[in-house]
């Protein structure tokens, strides 16, 4: 059987519980300038119609009386971090899959904590007095299933689809709750009589893949509750990356310059924590027209310092050619290595020199921020930002 745990309204959640204030009100996280939007929304916003990704004017527009608080994103990672170190008591199978969720494996378990049912209330019931938080938990046969069984009785809700159980609630299930089924996808689902996931078994699995591809199979696969993606404890991430909607459009490119930096100080930094080496540079680029472009570069030597980043990153930009005013600027590295893993060198000392002088750098800049606060050491360029 596996698990997942889903925090219910995570970030609205820690704001109504460090500030009981805010408790019982209509609570919107988000950047409250004109292009910012909302993170999460308490459920008492919620009932307005605010939701997730909706721009922050328009969740004024349809609940005035909403407390729109900027976040806090460092203690939402403290309380997150004492959950997952929680969940490891009751299974040592636990894969966290974002900020406020997770999904464990809990196997075996009946004999040391007793049924599905137990342990899901066990679980909530330490996360409540621990965190003094709520949560949502889906048990099931498979992944897929677990996490839509989590939503299905937010908030606080426990909801358990056993073996017997799952092939009559696979037929019933509104095909938009799989994961991967978007609007396209509903919209080409539609045309084919698709409304439920048992609405799949009516067409062979090469009908399916032939009109939807590859993701055919894994329907026809979810279809009859097969599921082999593996709770892994470890789940390095693929990219890592810093982004944000400018305050204003614009075609300057000296001004996207400080953005670029910022973002590869923040990327640089996650490296450096990490322990990795990145071997491919990203540009991500929104016009005001919301059209995404994005350019990228493998370099010979992979890197965790800022400077080289953002170096690769300008080059990136002025090969770019901005005809059209810009509405989002970000930053990303792939293709990582482990900071002790074997790497190519640079062909010229002067070079590798030089990059290594420049990681010197940002590890002592680390360390005063550790110690004194992130602000304690800002680069000059970006002092007024």
């Amino acid at each position: 059987m596996i698990l997942h745990l889903d925090m219910d309204a995570f970030f609205a959640s820690v704001e109504q519980l460090d500030n009981p204030e805010l408790k019982g009100k209509p609570v919107i996280v988000g950047k409250s300038s004109g292009r910012g939007v909302v993170t999460t929304a308490s459920y008492e916003a919620r009932k307005y119609g605010v939701h997730s990704a909706m721009p922050i004017f328009e969740a004024k527009k349809k609940c005035p009386q909403g407390i729109i608080v900027p976040g806090r994103m460092e203690r939402y990672k403290e309380i997150s971090a004492e959950i997952i170190s929680l969940l490891g008591d009751f299974s040592p199978l636990v894969e966290q899959v974002s900020i406020d969720e997770a999904y464990l494996d809990i196997s075996g378990c009946r004999k040391i904590f007793g049924g599905p049912e137990k342990i899901g209330a066990d679980i909530k019931k330490k996360i409540k007095a621990t965190v003094k938080l709520s949560c949502s938990v889906g048990i099931a046969p498979v992944k897929f299933l677990a996490k839509i069984a989590s939503d299905m009785k937010k908030p606080d809700g426990l909801t358990i689809i056993t073996s017997d159980h799952m092939p009559e609630f696979i037929d019933k299930l509104d095909i938009r709750k799989v994961s991967g089924v978007g609007k396209s996808m509903t919209r080409q689902l539609e045309i084919l009589g698709i409304r439920s996931l048992g609405d799949i078994k009516k067409y062979s699995e090469t009908a399916l893949a032939n009109r939807l591809g590859k993701y055919g199979h894994r329907l026809i696969a979810f279809s009859k509750g097969i599921d082999d993606s593996p709770v892994t404890p470890f789940n390095q991430a693929k990219s890592i990356s810093a982004e944000n909607t400018l305050s204003m459009d614009t075609l300057d490119k000296e001004e996207l310059k400080v953005y670029l930096l910022r973002h590869a100080e923040r990327v640089g930094r996650q490296l450096r924590r990490h322990k990795l080496r990145a071997g491919t540079i990203m540009l991500k680029i929104k016009t005001a027209e919301f059209k995404l472009f994005t350019r990228s570069m493998t370099i010979k030597e992979p890197t965790q310092s800022t400077e080289i980043i953002y170096r690769k990153a300008v080059t990136l930009l002025k090969n770019f050619r901005v005809d059209k005013k810009i509405r989002l600027i970000g930053v990303g590295v792939s293709s990582f290595l482990l900071e002790t893993g074997p790497v190519q060198m640079e062909l010229f000392e002067e070079n590798r020199e030089q990059a290594s002088n420049w990681e010197k750098v940002d590890r002592a800049v680390d360390g005063i921020s550790e110690k004194y606060g992130k602000h304690a050491v800002k680069r000059a360029s970006i002092y007024d930002e």
